[in-house]
C-alpha cells in the first residue's frame, strides 16, 4: 500500500503531547503553538506559513511575545482560519474544542488497514479456539472506559489553571475550587476505565491534594492541611510518582519551618531529595534547607544550600508559566536569599533582596502579581529598618504587609513575629510599637478557619 505523503507542518506526537502545547491549543493561542512547534518540533515559520496561507513575517509576528510593544500579539479568531490551522498542523479536533477532523477518520482507516492479518481476532479464533478468544475478550473489556481522553485533558488543564492562580487568587475561592476538583476526580475514579486512565486520575488527585494542602495551610487549617499532604504522599507512593512525593515532603518542610521545627524540616528536605532528583522541586528543597540553617545560625550551611539550589536552578529551562505553584520561578531566588540573610542578621543584603522581590512582584500597571512574596519582603524591610533605628519605617512597612489581601498566614506571621520582637525589644514604650504588636496578636488569634474534611 502506498504511504500517505508527509504533511510538512504536522506537529510530531511528542510536541502534541506537551502540556504547554495543549494549553495553547485549548486557548486558541496559535501564535504560541507556532512558537512551540519551531522550538520543540523544528518546524520553521516558513513551512507553517505555506501550510496555513499566511506570510512568513505574519507567522513570526504572531509567535513573538509582546509583538506590538504592549504585550499583545495578533490572534486567529475566524472559525475558517482556525480550521485551516488545525488541519495544516494536524491538531486533533478535540484539543481545540472542535469535532474530529476528516483526516482523523482517514488516519484511523489507514492504521486499521496496516494491522497484521495474523492478529485479526477472527483469525486467532479460527486458529486457536476458545483460549485465544478469552484473551481477546479480556483485552476488549480492559480497554472499555466511561471517561474520554478529552475529559482527562480538561481535568489536567483545570489543575494547571488552579496552580497558576495560587500566587494571587483569593484563598477561600481557590480552596472551594480545589475541593470541587477533588470531589469531581474522586467521583470519576468510581467509573469504568482503563488502567492507564486510572493512574492518570490518581496523579490528578495527587496534584489537587498538594494544592489543597497549601491553600488550607494558608488559611490556618493545620490539621486539614496535614491530611491533604498525607493523601498526596500516599498517592505518590501508590503510582510511583516521585515528583508528587517530593512536593509532599516540600510541603512538610514548609509546615516544619513555620512551626519552628528546624530538624524536622531538614529531615523532610532530605526525604524530598530522595524522592526526586530531576524536577524543580529540588530547588525549593535547597531553599528550605538554607532557611532552616539560618534559623539555627549555621551560616556555612546556609551558603552551601543556597549554592546547591542556585546550581540546580541554573540547569533548568526557564518555565513558560513561572507563576505555576509547582514550577520554580527563577525570579523567586531573591525571595529565598532575602529570608536567609534576614535570619542571619545581614540586614544590608536582606534589604537589597527584599527591594528586588517587591519590584519583580509588581506588574507594569502597579498590580502585585505575587502579593504574598511582596508582603514578606515588606516585613523584611521593616526588620532591617527596626535594627537600624528607623521605627517609623519599620512600623509602616509592617502595617502595609499585614493589610495584604492574599496571605499565607503561617508564613506571614512567622516574619511578622520577627518584626514584632525587634520593635518590642528596641522601642518597648512607643505607642506605634505596641499597636503593631496588637495587630499581630489579633491576626494570630483569628487565623484558624473552620476545619473541613479536605
Amino acid at each position: 500500500m502506498t504511504e500517505a505523503a508527509p504533511i510538512p507542518a504536522a506537529l510530531p506526537p511528542h510536541v502534541v503531547e506537551r502540556a504547554d502545547v495543549r494549553a495553547a491549543i485549548a486557548n486558541h493561542d496559535f501564535g504560541e503553538v507556532f512558537r512551540l512547534a519551531r522550538l520543540h518540533g523544528k518546524i520553521s515559520y516558513a513551512k507553517i506559513a505555506e501550510a496555513v496561507g499566511y506570510k512568513r513575517e505574519h507567522i513570526g509576528k504572531m509567535a513573538r511575545p509582546e509583538a506590538d510593544g504592549h504585550g499583545v500579539r495578533p490572534r486567529i479568531t475566524q472559525h475558517r482560519k482556525i480550521l485551516e490551522v488545525v488541519d495544516a498542523l494536524r491538531i486533533p479536533g478535540h484539543l481545540a474544542g472542535l469535532a474530529p477532523r476528516p483526516w482523523e477518520f482517514e488516519r484511523r482507516t489507514n492504521v486499521s488497514r496496516q494491522v497484521d492479518p495474523s492478529m485479526d481476532p477472527s483469525t486467532l479464533l479460527a486458529r486457536g479456539g476458545a483460549g485465544l478468544w478469552d484473551v481477546a475478550e479480556l483485552l476488549r473489556r480492559a480497554e472499555m472506559s466511561d471517561i474520554s481522553g478529552a475529559a482527562l485533558e480538561s481535568i489536567e488543564q483545570g489543575i494547571d489553571q488552579l496552580a497558576r492562580a495560587y500566587p494571587y487568587a483569593d484563598a477561600d475561592h481557590l480552596h472551594e475550587r480545589t475541593r470541587n476538583g477533588l470531589q469531581y476526580v474522586t467521583k470519576q475514579l468510581e467509573s469504568r476505565m482503563t488502567l492507564r486512565q486510572h493512574r492518570e486520575l490518581l496523579v490528578d488527585a495527587g496534584w489537587l491534594f498538594l494544592l489543597n494542602a497549601c491553600v488550607q495551610y494558608d488559611r490556618g487549617q493545620r490539621e486539614a492541611a496535614n491530611l491533604s499532604k498525607a493523601a498526596a504522599l500516599r498517592i505518590g507512593d501508590e503510582v510511583g510518582h516521585g515528583e508528587i512525593k517530593a512536593w509532599a515532603w516540600e510541603i512538610e518542610a514548609w509546615f516544619a519551618l513555620t512551626q519552628g521545627r528546624s530538624q524536622d524540616m531538614i529531615d523532610a528536605v532530605e526525604a524530598g531529595h530522595a524522592a526526586d532528583q530531576t524536577h524543580s522541586v529540588g530547588v525549593q528543597l535547597y531553599a528550605h534547607k538554607a532557611r532552616a540553617a539560618a534559623r539555627m545560625g549555621d551560616a556555612r550551611l546556609v551558603r552551601d544550600s543556597l549554592d546547591a539550589g542556585r546550581a540546580r536552578l541554573d540547569r533548568l529551562p526557564r518555565p513558560d508559566h513561572p507563576e505555576h505553584h509547582f514550577i520554580i520561578d527563577p525570579d523567586k531566588w531573591d525571595f529565598y536569599e532575602m529570608d536567609a540573610y534576614r535570619l542571619l542578621g545581614d540586614d544590608e543584603r536582606a534589604a537589597q533582596h527584599a527591594r528586588s522581590v517587591i519590584r519583580i512582584s509588581t506588574g507594569p500597571d502597579g498590580t502585585e502579581t505575587s502579593p504574598m512574596r511582596a508582603a514578606e519582603a515588606r516585613l523584611t524591610l521593616g526588620v532591617s529598618a527596626a535594627r537600624t533605628g528607623d521605627m517609623e519605617q519599620a512600623v509602616g512597612m509592617g502595617t502595609v504587609a499585614l493589610e495584604a489581601d492574599r496571605k499565607s498566614l503561617p508564613s506571614l506571621l512567622l516574619v511578622a513575629n520577627e518584626l514584632d520582637r525587634e520593635l518590642r525589644s528596641r522601642y518597648p514604650r512607643e505607642i506605634a510599637s505596641r499597636d503593631f504588636h496588637e495587630r499581630v496578636v489579633t491576626i494570630a488569634r483569628g487565623q484558624a478557619a473552620p476545619e473541613l474534611p479536605f
